[in-house]
């Protein structure tokens, strides 16, 4: 058993799929009116229809080459059927999306292992406003609430804010903080806390990062100096660097996306703020482009609506 099995229970079912198909709902609404005028007066997926659709699928935020992708596949789909009517079109679009979704999001995360490294240290990176503070808060009371010992480790240490904002996430939550005074160093705080989770014998480690893009050398060395303490504790560590990343700014995303993965070893994306905007399409296009998974999507302000990634439940919850 991995130590982050709990999230193959079943929480989706069927309050979890309503809370998504709710927070999908603006996406949903601009995504199929926009496809219904596509079509409109055609009974037939013609290259007329099929260049509408491209541009349904750029300005829902998909991005130009994901884009490019899709349409290349119903075309592929058209020639071959030699007759496609435009009421099949919403159900190949559909099943198009969600096979791009699976070929870059290899795992399942209801049946994913995470293996058994604990503690499981996970650093957090991303922008200021993201939503990085409220995905660190919202993922420890999800950890909590099955039964893992969590600590937080506040090194965002550039900003009172982002420390006074981690700490009542934590006194929110009822999980242990570690902190030090403002300006201190992030790699300290980082070593502290997974020094003392080890002692503590803790379940998961997370550690807030500060979000400054404007210097990506100096973001580069920080984060490498933060893992390379993180490494000399545990080895291997740290297991997960969750890149958090605002759904609402659309293709601002794609370049927050890019500019983290030059600067560090991303591996796993949280797409926050999607009940707040039409742009989920972007969950769609920085899977596909950047060959990351997407783990978590935020549908919601409640403490419970950090959601793990399920791409059938949010191809089904953009389409129905």
């Amino acid at each position: 058993m991995g130590l982050f099995d709990f999230f193959k229970k079943k929480e989706t079912a069927p309050e979890a799929q309503e809370a998504l198909n709710k927070g999908l709902e603006k996406t949903k609404e601009g995504f199929l009116s926009k496809i219904t005028k596509a079509v409109a007066g055609k009974s037939t997926v013609d290259d007329d229809v099929l260049d509408n659709l491209e541009e349904v699928l750029v300005t829902s935020d998909v991005g130009v080459t994901t884009t490019l992708k899709i349409i290349e596949r119903i075309q592929d789909r058209v020639a071959k059927d030699k007759y496609l009517s435009t009421s099949e079109l919403n159900l190949l679009l559909r099943d198009e999306i969600q096979l791009l979704l699976s070929e870059n999001n290899s795992n399942d995360f209801r049946s994913f292992e995470y293996g058994n490294h604990k503690p499981y240290v996970i650093m957090v990176v991303g922008v200021n406003g993201v939503g990085k503070t409220t995905t660190i808060g919202k993922l420890a009371h999800k950890l909590k609430a099955e039964g893992l010992q969590v600590v937080l480790g506040a090194a965002d240490t550039f900003r009172a804010a982002a420390v006074d904002q981690i700490k009542l996430w934590a006194e929110r939550v009822g999980v242990r903080i570690v902190a030090q005074a403002m300006g201190s160093d992030p790699a300290s705080v980082a070593f502290d806390t997974i020094q003392s989770a080890v002692a503590n014998g803790e379940d998961v480690v997370i550690i807030d990062t500060a979000g400054r893009l404007h210097n990506k050398i100096g973001l580069m060395n920080e984060l490498g100096k933060i893992k390379k303490v993180m490494e000399k504790v545990i080895p291997g560590a740290p297991h997960e660097i969750l890149l958090v990343l605002d759904g609402s700014t659309g293709q601002n995303a794609f370049e927050q996306c890019k500019q983290f993965t030059e600067a560090t070893d991303v591996n796993a994306l949280a797409i926050t703020k999607l009940d707040g905007t039409a742009k989920g399409g972007v969950v769609i296009g920085i899977s596909d482009q950047f060959k990351i998974p997407v783990k978590y999507i935020g549908v919601g302000e409640g403490i419970n609506d950090l959601q793990l990634f399920d791409k059938k439940a949010f191809v089904d919850g953009l389409f129905k």
